[in-house]
């Protein structure tokens, strides 16, 4: 196994230097440019000669703030050639985050993709007194350049630098493998901010272990072979899409570079034609919204054929689960009394799955490509609706967990032989245990708070040893703060945040993730977010999807100036009123107390930043301030 992440870029390029290592998109037209791994490597080396040009030393922290695209990944892997380490983030940051981040760290080179991202950092510039330079991705404009001439900050073009690293590396030839020679397992590669649940970044201090450690199996459960091509739609400022693109450099595929949108991402999935496709669940929702939403504008038999044939397809695949024990079993399921109860009708439904493949669901995994070989859905929780609908449709997406203080992956579910409902079972090198609040290991089937122990888990939060103290025992356990629960077989499911967790007057605990997923299958809202902290009971933010809330009042004759006249209807109060009633009861598994009594509508979509993080999760800490009128209307007796 390799020692260092640049190690392994130099390995891959030597076997493969002709194989394309990025493609990015150039034209509407569908063209790529493409750089090969031996391109990638070069590139990477002569910029690392340049920041040695520059005076940069091992162990330096270099500001890295872009988003995904080409030069990002050579940037890194130059930065870590020398053994310094970066410190990224992505455009959207805010000033007042780059100011923190930049100053605790001691930046004094920011690589940065836009001059946006100088204008802002220069707004708060008296307060990172240690910055020297910038080393910017686009060409800047005349502007940036008599700002930084003014701020006396040098302003650098990231290619020029690397042109000056060839030359440097010509003068010193050796320098930057000796440097590559002196790295060490143990070495920063990366300190990754969080804003956690005070809003306060945290350094996740990660290092070139934390992440060689989990490509050994990874190649194995999530398998590509040379030069075959995945997406990369995240932002790889984040540690997932970050350990992604390491999985696929490792196996010499093809990093394809998109975005999260439809009217982008599906072109690219058909120009491209990838394997893989790793992403945040919401990609996912968005799929399955968009299919469901084009069979009911088709309307008539199509729309009929597709809802008859994917409840034949979802009622089969869960008799096929059960019967051949695919499910996650926290006891010993009786699978002969299955087969005795299932077999005849599995049987009998299996040619009627067929036929809705041919007449239906081919067309549906066609818009994927015929090369697709799986989703990977990490990041966030991956509703269960969503993983029955494509596990129903043989559309393969496998749910994996991990965080950034684990640099990120603890468990997924294998490619080749996943196990619904569930993230799979620790990756090797990672051991899980489920506790108690007092800290007692459960057995199978008991619910607790899961912790993570192994050579992924973070070497501590830069410069914050009380905060490191306070997350990692001294005998090397993470507290993850996730509930879970462990199956028979050792696979893991993941049940919700422990801060998550709702407490109401009566001293019930109730977890909103479900309740949300399972309100999240109306087609009539988008998103809902379960309130009730101190309360006698639950209510809700609903925001409605504008489109189909739209379609049914001009259905039902409800006239409406607007969605903002349109939600304050009594009409549509009612319709949503009985959408949440017809999901949360008990015939679906849910407790008297998890009724949701009251709700508030919001009209505008989360914003990441806002109340998204960048991986497009809730900040309910952020809620509970940005809606506090609508939260005490609920509650208002």
């Amino acid at each position: 196994m390799e020692k260092t992440l640049p190690r392994m870029l130099r390995e891959v390029s030597q076997k493969y230097p002709d194989i394309p290592a990025q493609m990015t998109r150039i034209s509407k037209e569908g063209d790529f440019e493409t750089v090969t791994y031996k391109e990638l490597y070069d590139n990477s080396q002569a910029f690392a000669g340049g920041l040695l040009a520059l005076g940069t030393v091992r162990g330096e922290k270099v500001g890295l703030i872009s988003d995904n695209r080409k030069e990002w990944e050579q940037a890194d892997m130059g930065i870590m050639t020398i053994g310094a380490c970066d410190v990224p983030r992505g455009c959207d940051a805010s000033e007042k985050d780059l100011k923190y981040i930049l100053s605790f760290t001691e930046v004094k080179t920011c690589i940065v993709e836009n001059e946006f991202q100088i204008r802002k950092i220069l707004n708060v510039k008296d307060e990172i007194p240690t910055l020297k330079r910038f080393i910017i991705f686009e060409e800047p404009t005349e502007n940036e350049v008599k700002l930084c001439k003014e701020a006396k900050i040098d302003l650098l073009r990231f290619y020029d630098v690397v042109e000056d690293g060839k030359k440097y590396n010509e003068k010193n030839p050796g320098k930057v493998e000796a440097e590559i020679e002196a790295g060490q397992w143990d070495d920063i590669a990366a300190i990754i901010f969080t804003s956690g649940t005070t809003g306060v970044p945290k350094g996740v201090t990660l290092s070139h272990g934390n992440f060689i450690t989990q490509l050994d199996e990874l190649q194995e459960r999530i398998y590509l072979k040379p030069a075959e091509r995945a997406i990369c739609v995240l932002p790889v400022w984040h540690v997932f899409q970050r350990l992604v693109e390491y999985v696929i450099i490792s196996q010499a595929a093809v990093l394809c570079y998109s975005k999260p949108i439809g009217s982008i991402l599906l072109p690219d999935m058909l120009a491209l034609n990838p394997t893989l496709l790793p992403a945040v669940p919401r990609v996912f929702e968005a799929v399955y919204e968009g299919i469901t939403k084009k069979m009911r504008r088709t309307g008539g038999i199509v729309e009929a054929l597709f809802n008859f044939f994917t409840a034949i397809a979802i009622c089969h695949s869960w008799m096929d689960r059960k019967m051949f024990r695919k499910n996650f079993m926290t006891h010993n399921e009786f699978t002969p009394g299955y087969w005795l109860l299932f077999i005849i009708p599995w049987l009998l439904l299996y040619p009627w799955k067929l036929l809705g493949n041919v007449l239906v669901f081919k067309k549906v995994k066609a818009m994927l490509g015929t090369n697709f070989r799986a989703g990977v859905a990490g990041g966030g929780a991956y509703p269960k609706a969503i993983d029955q609908f494509f596990w129903a449709l043989e559309i393969n997406v496998v749910e994996g967990y991990g965080m950034t203080e684990t640099a990120p992956v603890v468990a997924v579910r294998p490619v080749d032989a996943p196990i619904f409902g569930c993230i799979g079972t620790p990756i090797r090198g990672v051991s899980a245990r489920i506790v108690d609040m007092e800290g007692n290991v459960l057995k199978p089937g008991n619910k607790g708070v899961l912790q993570i122990k192994g050579g992924t888990v973070m070497k501590g939060y830069y410069k914050r040893p009380e905060l490191t103290e306070k997350a990692i025992s001294p005998d090397g356990w993470l507290d993850t703060g996730d509930l879970a629960i462990e199956s028979i077989h050792g696979e893991l499911k993941i049940l919700g945040r422990v801060k998550d967790t709702i407490v109401l007057t009566g001293g019930e605990n109730i977890e909103p993730l479900p309740l949300e997923a399972k309100m999240q299958e109306s087609r009539f809202i988008q998103t809902a977010v379960v309130v009730g902290q101190d309360q006698r009971n639950l209510g809700a933010l609903i925001l409605p999807n504008q489109e189909e809330l739209e379609l049914w009042a001009n259905e039902n004759n409800i006239s409406f100036k607007d969605f903002e006249d349109l939600v304050k209807k009594p009409e549509a109060y009612k319709l949503i009123e009985d959408e949440i009633k017809e999901l949360i009861n008990a015939k679906n598994g849910f407790r008297m107390f998890e009724k949701i009594v009251k709700f508030a509508f919001l009209t505008k979509p989360f914003e990441v930043g806002k109340e998204l993080s960048a991986k497009q999760e809730i900040m309910r800490y952020k809620l509970t301030e940005i809606y506090e009128k609508e939260i005490k209307g609920i509650f208002k007796d």
